[in-house]
């Protein structure tokens, strides 16, 4: 169940990321500003250098706390890398209009990325790579999570800005409406996987006794 919910968050999360970069003359996250922006500068594709990124992501966090870094972190750089590709692709997201409905697109983008982040991080799988960074600079400098993250993105920000990476008002603000969703998404699933696992020993137990 935790495999099937960390794949499917995975799947959700690249649609929502891949529905907000057609309308990104709104702005879009930070790192995909730097993704975005790498893609303009240099070529490739966006989901590879989203894989780059979180793969040079992994390594730096390896020097700082290896206990963020598993199996799933690597799956969760690849998969999303490739399935980010693979919707921009097939080519069936709604496309910009330059209207209102593009400001609906982008909150229903963040939104679904909100969502599958909790069933992503409630599997415990591993850590997203970005997070785990986040998180083992946190330890290291004994610095609060919220200002680490901050600095972190802004960095990232600055450098995407640079390198022509689109800037715009929900770049500033998609933090705010995503992580209460991604919260909510998070205890949700969480509590999900609790009652799964309680009831599958209640079973076991059930099982060993008849024998």
């Amino acid at each position: 169940m935790r495999l099937f919910l960390f794949i499917l968050g995975m799947l959700f999360f690249s649609y929502g990321i891949s529905m907000t970069i057609k309308v990104q003359h709104l702005g879009i996250s930070p790192w995909d500003v730097l993704h975005v922006g790498l893609f303009n500068r240099f070529g490739l594709s966006i989901g590879s250098w989203g894989i780059i990124v979180g793969i040079t992501v992994v390594m730096m966090t390896l020097k700082f706390d290896r206990k963020y870094v598993k199996f799933g972190t690597v799956v969760n750089i690849i998969g999303i890398g490739l399935f980010v590709d693979l919707f921009l692709w097939l080519d069936f997201l709604p496309q910009a209009t330059h209207t209102w409905s593009d400001i609906v697109i982008m909150i229903l983008g963040i939104i679904i990325m909100g969502v599958s982040g909790g069933m992503i991080n409630a599997a415990h799988l591993g850590s997203g790579p970005r997070d785990g960074f986040m998180l083992s600079m946190a330890e290291k400098f004994n610095a609060p999570i919220g200002r680490v993250r901050i600095i972190i993105e802004s960095i990232v920000l600055l450098v995407g800005l640079l390198l022509g990476g689109p800037v715009f008002i929900f770049t500033f603000i998609i933090t705010f409406i995503q992580s209460p969703i991604f919260q909510y998404s998070y205890l949700k699933c969480s509590k999900i996987f609790a009652y799964l696992e309680h009831k599958g020993q209640e079973q076991e137990s059930i099982t060993k006794a008849a024998k």
